[in-house]
């Protein structure tokens, strides 16, 4: 089984060209899909076993491409005949050039185009360090788009409804376009061979089966993008693009190489998770693709047993007639899976997806294929109170099949806390909570991080008295606190002399201190601060560790009743990263949330990329991303640490 990813923006005719191209034969299995996210359809081609893994489109997507991409022989980028979409490809184009994957550039919804060909290739060129090529040049009515020459064969192919394409001859208007386009292409190809170099300076002709073995060898290297024609919901182009994908993407051996070549660790992949879901009364199932040598149920993959496995074909059915998975079953595949082949795994709780498996471990997947930084941030809280214990089961569940989820404890509030891609990642999240493990959530804000100090030093003496009988407590303590330039933390120094607090106290008074100061009077933390004890006074019966923890803890809060306190804000450094026509639309994106832009620079090796340094509140952070997307059109995204802390006040505040 050969298996390829097909992806693009929101809206590019994706399903419908992974539906078009497994009904060519009419031997299509069940389609698998997760949570509306992904999708795998397996199908037979001319005798052949194939599958399908189609990504929806749009930023919060994006992170289930990488496993799908690392688990794939090759990848269709599917995107819209319109120059003015072709930055919405820009994520894709950048992800498929660093992963070197073998890819086709699918132009779809040809019929709708009422521009240059040319022109949506040198639109989607700005957003690629390689070449894109052109395979076939389309056949106009009028302005109407009725067929495509290909390049490569010099054959000519009108556009029928519904059905393969009919071959016509070459109409006579179309000879010069076609010869100077083939030339173009030729001359691109050059660019890997020698030999058709110097076929090309001698000008002899060259021989089309020449011309397919130097396009597969190239496009099976990564060196270019091969753009074909097409319309996939009336079936236009999509036969020449199987064929494309059958002569020329490689074997899995070529699969598992390129990801030997990736690091130590993953020299010895025997599968990798492609998708993965929760099912209602099944449990969390995992897509898995063997690499090499075959895989069966009791097998040790990533360090335990395998269980339950379901081998997958194009008939919908497991090996030896088991049944498929879209049927719901969990019947393990006997056969097992030959490399190549995809199964469904049950049963198997230590596999998740967005990792490569050996017989003995795991490995991260490549840095390419990991999630951009999940930094839309909520606290998931249960509706109903007695769904507490199960909510923490469920989640640590999520993010065994959701690599983009990021899960904490909030320091402040001690609920669960979700890194996430944004609102409808959200929103996704907490509808499997309900579906799948029966448990109502909402999503709610991250109380602001704040934290507090002083301006100016005071010194303040606090007695600690106690007597109810029996032995008492007595603590007397003399501290003062002084105020540390930005980001110096705490520091706790002692002056004492003469024995006035023994040396087995001090110790007590600094974890009163430090306990002062994280609970602050106001509730927020104080920082930024030095606390020396001076002097103090003890008691040979009643002094104790605990009265001297007492006296430090509420010599500070009465010390901080006295002074002014300093509000602080977190201040975040972020690193935007654009496509350059959007750059300079964020400026006042960033200034309308308090923030300050720090520069612009070309981002290295990513073509048609800026990057942007701000300084930004961590209070704002949310709404970045909700801004971000809509100033990009959902192309940005961003990375944030935090910088330093910021003096504001409340009515200062940016909203979340």
């Amino acid at each position: 089984m050969r298996v390829f990813t097909i992806l693009g923006p929101s809206q590019s005719g994706k399903t419908t060209l992974a539906r078009a191209l497994a009904d060519l034969d009419g031997a299509m299995g069940k389609r698998q899909e997760t949570a509306t996210v992904a999708a795998m359809q397996p199908f037979s081609f001319m005798g052949e076993d194939w599958a399908a893994i189609e990504i929806a489109g749009g930023a919060e997507n994006q992170a289930q491409v990488g496993p799908a991409l690392t688990a794939s022989d090759a990848a269709v980028l599917c995107v819209s005949a319109d120059p003015e979409a072709a930055v919405l490809a820009a994520p894709y184009l950048r992800q498929l050039e660093e992963s070197g994957i073998p890819a086709f550039l699918f132009i779809n919804r040809i019929d709708q185009a009422t521009g240059r060909i040319a022109d949506i290739v040198a639109a989607l060129q700005t957003y690629s360090n390689h070449s894109i090529v052109l395979r076939q040049v389309p056949i106009r009515e009028g302005d109407q788009v009725v067929g495509a020459v290909d390049l490569i064969s010099e054959r000519a192919w009108k556009y029928i409804e519904g059905q393969p394409s009919a071959l016509i001859e070459l109409p006579p208007d179309m000879q010069q376009r076609e010869k100077q386009a083939r030339g173009e292409m030729l001359e691109a190809l050059a660019d890997f061979d020698d030999h058709l170099l110097q076929e090309l300076i001698e000008d002899r002709e060259v021989l089309a089966e020449e011309a397919y073995d130097i396009a597969t060898r190239v496009l099976q290297h990564g060196d270019l993008f091969p753009a074909l024609l097409g319309a996939a919901e009336h079936s236009n182009g999509v036969l020449r693009l199987m064929k494309s994908l059958r002569h020329e993407v490689p074997q899995v051996a070529a699969t598992r190489a390129r990801l030997a070549k990736l690091g130590e660790g993953l020299a010895d992949v025997v599968a990798v998770g492609c998708m993965a879901d929760q099912v209602k009364h099944l449990g969390k199932t995992v897509l898995l693709r063997a690499l090499d040598g075959g895989l069966e149920q009791g097998d040790a993959v990533g360090g335990s047993t395998l269980g339950g496995l379901t081998g997958l074909t194009a008939a919908g059915e497991g090996r030896n007639g088991d049944p498929g998975n879209g049927s719901g079953s969990t019947t393990p595949s006997r056969a097992g899976l030959s490399a190549g082949d995809i199964g469904q795994a049950v049963k198997s709780d230590h596999l998740n997806l967005g990792y490569c498996y050996s017989a003995n471990g795991s490995a991260g997947l490549p840095d390419w294929a990991q999630p951009r930084p999940s930094t839309y941030r909520r606290l998931v809280i249960p509706v109903h109170e007695r769904d507490e214990t199960r909510l923490s089961a469920a989640l640590d569940r999520l993010v065994g099949i959701d690599p983009a989820v990021q899960l904490e404890q909030d320091a402040i509030s001690g609920r669960a806390l979700l890194h996430l891609q944004g609102p409808l990642h959200l929103r996704r999240v907490l509808i499997t909570l309900e579906t799948e493990f029966g448990v109502e959530a909402i999503g709610e804000r991250v109380p602001p991080a704040f934290c507090e100090t002083i301006n100016k030093p005071i010194e303040l003496r606090y007695r600690h008295r106690k007597q109810s009988g029996g032995a008492g407590q007595f603590a007397d303590v003399l501290i003062e606190i002084r105020p540390l330039p930005r980001g110096e933390g705490f520091q706790f120094h002692e002056t004492v002399k003469g024995g006035a607090v023994p040396r087995a106290y001090i110790p007590s008074v600094e974890a009163g201190v430090r306990e002062a100061l994280r609970e602050g009077n106001n509730g927020h933390p104080l920082v930024d601060v030095a606390v020396t004890l001076k002097d103090g006074k003890h008691h040979a019966v009643d002094s104790s560790d605990f009265a001297f923890r007492m006296a430090g803890k509420n010599a500070v809060r009465s010390a901080l009743e006295k002074v002014d306190i300093v509000l602080l804000q977190p201040i975040m450094k972020v690193s935007i990263h654009v496509p350059s026509v959007f750059s300079g639309g964020l400026i006042p994106v960033v200034s309308s949330l308090k923030g300050q832009v720090l520069g612009f620079a070309t981002e290295e090796g990513a073509a048609g990329w800026d990057v942007l340094e701000v300084l930004l509140p961590l209070v704002a952070q949310d709404a970045l991303c909700h801004n971000l997307a809509s100033a990009t059109r959902g192309t940005g995204w961003f990375e944030a640490s935090f910088d330093h802390y910021e003096e504001t006040r409340q009515g200062e505040l940016t909203p979340a």
